[in-house]
């Protein structure tokens, strides 16, 4: 992911998303799998199993922690995207378009988190929380593989004004 920083510039949009729903979907897997470990562990000792249940506690905790919260910050000089420890810039003369996402049904619900998935033959990044609008960044020139960019927010049409006007000027 691109790590560039945020570049001064004139603050157009700033918005911090969390999800509750999301937290306690990955907290009640992180106890299960938990729970599950502990289990395997005092009745079966370290087995095969035990470690396949520890690594997804540790994996959902990991999730607890690290997509608790999504900060959109868009200046002049550019979008940035961080969700927990991931961080995505990018530049407005990198930005084609930008509309409100419209996903297949198939792959409107697969997850909060980051993801890395096609959609309409097109490399898709996506910050994502499952019960806001997304809104979708058409690349220019594409980051690695990727073509586009989704992500979620409370505000869509407030979002995609600014970021028209920015690719205007």
């Amino acid at each position: 992911m691109n790590h560039a920083g945020c570049t001064s510039g004139v603050l157009l949009y700033r918005e911090t998303l969390s999800s509750n729903r999301t937290q306690a979907v990955f907290l009640g897997l992180a106890t299960i799998f938990t729970l599950l470990s502990t289990w395997r562990i005092t009745t079966h000792r370290v087995d095969r199993l035990a470690k396949v249940f520890a690594f997804f506690a540790f994996l959902f905790f990991f999730y607890v922690l690290n997509y608790r919260t999504l900060t959109i910050h868009l200046t002049s000089k550019a979008l940035r995207l961080t969700f927990g420890l991931f961080t995505w810039t990018i530049p407005p003369e990198n930005i084609a378009s930008a509309a409100l996402d419209e996903l297949p049904v198939m792959l409107r619900y697969g997850g909060a988190g980051v993801h890395f998935m096609t959609v309409r033959n097109r490399y898709r990044a996506s910050f994502n929380f499952l019960e806001h609008p997304r809104v979708v960044i058409a690349l220019k020139h594409k980051l690695g593989p990727v073509q586009e960019i989704s992500f979620s927010t409370r505000h869509p049409a407030v979002l995609l004004g600014h970021i028209e006007t920015l690719i205007r000027a």
